[in-house]
């Protein structure tokens, strides 16, 4: 007698690299699709929840309540979190590939784009991901140098993030 994956005596086992947006969206589609599964989710920070915790004003609060919504997937019966997990270093593809049925990765761009502008690699010329991650503290950018006392800066971008960023 064979056993269905997916059933009550074989969940479906699925591990999730990233706990950003893209990774909660992905285990509450897993919950959602009337199968038994159990996700194991795994970030390189502590703290879940990517760039909404770490990428979004802190005046933003409509934006940030989503991750109650992350929260909910967090409780499914079958849920678990695993924090400071280097991927690649902590845990590799191939060992998890002995334990999981099925692994997304979630991880998210790392880096950002260069402009090719002279000045851009001046003391006190950052990225807005590198700024917006310090002043929501990220622990990767606790230690960025960031000199407030000038009486004026230049923002090169007119989106949201530009406009988070100016003000």
């Amino acid at each position: 007698m064979s056993v269905n994956l997916g059933s009550a005596e074989r969940p479906l086992r699925a591990a999730i690299i990233g706990a950003g947006p893209s990774g909660f969206y992905a285990a509450a589609a897993l919950f959602k699709e009337g199968i038994h599964v159990t996700v194991d989710l795994f970030d390189r920070l502590i703290a879940p929840h990517g760039l909404v915790r770490y990428g979004v004003a802190p005046d933003h609060q409509n934006i940030k309540a989503v991750a109650k919504t992350y929260d909910r997937t967090a409780a499914e019966p079958g849920f678990r979190y695993f924090g400071n997990v280097d991927f690649g270093k902590d845990i590799t593809h191939e060992e998890l590939k002995k334990h999981y049925d099925v692994i997304f990765y979630t991880t998210g761009a790392q880096s950002d784009r260069k402009l090719g502008i002279p000045g851009e690699d001046l003391p006190n010329s950052m990225s807005a991901t590198e700024f917006v991650a310090w002043y929501n503290g990220h622990p990767d950018y606790r230690d960025l140098a960031v000199d407030l006392s000038c009486n004026a800066a230049i923002v090169v971008g007119v989106g949201n993030v530009a406009m988070d960023v100016a003000r």
